[in-house]
């Protein structure tokens, strides 16, 4: 067989692995813990290696979609099944595939409950992260997009922290609300596009091409922006994370962490900027205040913070701000840094996650009071925290650097112009944005002190009030963390593969963005 037909062959596997192995982890009741973990690393590994495949052969100079598979599905209703690899989601696929060993690997020892019902979650998510990233249909798409609700809410409400019901409640409720009225929006497109043009779909490709009125547009951004903004999420929409975070187990926190929040971003980016240009010109203003509210505020909480999850929650809110700012900045540094912040702030993040994971398994509390000294009690422990510490404050030679980077250069440079044309509005926000940087540093270092250095304090209780020596990083450990830290400085140091991957996909998105699609009769 040719080329031409094996890679998207190899697309479908990948998108399929994990329901397959769900399926064998199901019907396999009596199968031991050890077969059930052994199973899942393997086919995560094995998705990730087709996955890192795809991404050498994924041709940066051909511009739309990359061993694209379309077949027909609901015909009346014209729903196919489309997937295919593009500029827009290539890089958020393999940070998917990249994270799934380390989330199954990390749970070895943590999760010693209903075993094989909780790997068989953490590939029912897998599949449908997969699938919301590969979807190129909106039915397909939004399909995908509900299902990964279920298995999270059965994850943290099943093996989640003592709240774990008011979380998982909270979660589900503040998305099922945003995906309501998507579905409504999405609904009426698809009616508005048979209406002028006679086509029924709900190919991305043919929903770009509707003209609708400015008021239509607006409304149905509404629909669409208030679903990405809940997951992404922005303030004031965000109240549902930190209690999501804390509550979750530590393998829910890293995958919520790691790809779940970039669904709202890639949904803007793929869908509501795109298919509504001129009601996202019109908002620019408002919604790039609320990224940039979203930085600051972000910071300012998870500077004053007493819950290790916490800080790292609330650092995510702000980290995604930039995402923001960067896909409304419509500058091409701006929005290739965009792609790249996400990619960063999952690997970080997920990083930041596992290790405070790891040190709660060791000591039994969240609390930063309770912490102090661990660059005593555990040295690796402590140089694997401070390089995922000063990566997520944006030290050059990271990821973290280069996503921050170019989305403030790219929003300085989009910001210039106008403000000499007399808008001030963007050049302010630009500038308020860069104090989130210093807000960055200042929470993540004041984490770190407190957490690595002082007085030994961990771990405490009351019957042993004298500090304990607890065991550094297991082999299993160090192996995660750092192949995370390897991808981390590979992203900083060595990003032109991935802005080169990128770049066609950022100027087809310029130039959605940028034209306006009114009827053709309106002035």
């Amino acid at each position: 067989m040719s080329e031409a037909t094996v890679l998207p062959m190899v697309l479908n596997l990948v998108l399929f692995l994990p329901l397959l192995g769900a399926g064998l982890l199901i019907a396999a009741p009596a199968a031991r813990p050890d077969f059930t973990r052994g199973l899942t690393l393997g086919l995560m590994v094995l998705q990730f290696g087709l996955t890192a495949w795809l991404y050498a052969r994924f041709d940066a100079s051909v511009p739309g979609l990359q061993f694209e598979t379309q077949l027909p599905w609901i015909e009346a209703w014209g729903v196919r099944y489309q997937i295919g690899l593009d500029g827009y989601n290539i890089l958020l696929v393999m940070l998917t595939a990249f994270l799934g060993p380390l989330v199954t690997a990390s749970a070895f020892g943590s999760i010693t409950k209903d075993v094989r019902l909780f790997y068989t979650m953490v590939l029912l998510i897998q599949f449908a992260m997969m699938g919301t990233f590969l979807a190129q249909d909106l039915f397909l798409f939004y399909v995908f997009w509900e299902a990964m609700l279920i298995p999270m809410f059965l994850m943290i409400g099943i093996w989640g922290g003592e709240r774990r019901i008011y979380a998982t409640f909270k979660f589900f409720l503040y998305t099922a609300f945003g995906s309501i009225l998507m579905l409504a929006a999405v609904i009426y497109l698809v009616w508005s596009l048979q209406a002028s043009t006679g086509v029924v779909s709900f190919g991305f490709a043919d929903l770009v091409k509707s003209r609708l009125p400015l008021g239509v547009q607006t409304w149905l951004l509404a629909a669409f922006a208030l679903s990405f903004a809940i997951k992404v999420p922005l303030v004031p929409l965000h109240t549902w994370l930190p209690d999501a975070h804390v509550q979750a187990p530590t393998a829910g926190s890293v995958i919520l962490a790691g790809v779940l929040l970039k669904m709202g971003t890639y949904g803007f980016m793929k869908l509501g900027f795109p298919l509504f240009p001129d009601a996202t010109r019109l908002f620019t203003p408002v919604l790039s205040s609320l990224a940039v509210l979203s930085i600051v505020y972000g910071a300012c909480l998870a500077l004053v913070q007493d819950d290790i999850k916490k800080i790292i929650a609330y650092s995510s809110i702000s980290h995604l701000g930039y995402v923001m700012l960067g896909l409304l900045s419509l500058d091409l540094l701006g929005i290739q840094g965009a792609v790249i912040q996400m990619v960063s702030h999952g690997l970080v993040a997920a990083g930041l996650f596992l290790m405070v994971g790891m040190v709660y398994e060791r000591c039994h509390s969240r609390e930063l009071a309770a912490y102090g000294g661990l660059a005593k009690l555990v040295p690796v422990f402590s140089v694997f925290f401070m390089v995922l510490t000063l990566a997520s404050v944006g030290l050059p030679t990271t990821s973290g650097f280069t996503g921050e980077f170019l989305v403030l250069l790219g929003a300085f440079r989009a910001a210039w112009p106008q403000h000499q044309a007399g808008q001030s509005l963007p050049l302010v926000l630009a500038v308020v944005a860069v104090a989130g940087v210093v807000l960055g540093a200042l929470y993540m270092l004041r984490f770190a002190l407190a957490f690595l250095w002082g007085p030994a304090k961990a771990p405490y209780s009351p019957e042993h009030p004298e500090p304990q020596t607890i065991p550094d990083l297991s082999g299993r450990e160090r192996a995660i963390l750092a192949l995370i830290v390897v991808a981390v400085f590979a992203l900083g140091l060595f990003p032109d593969s991935a802005l080169r991957k990128t770049e066609l996909a950022a100027k087809a998105y310029q130039q959605l963005v940028s034209t306006s699609r009114l009827p053709r009769s309106a002035p």
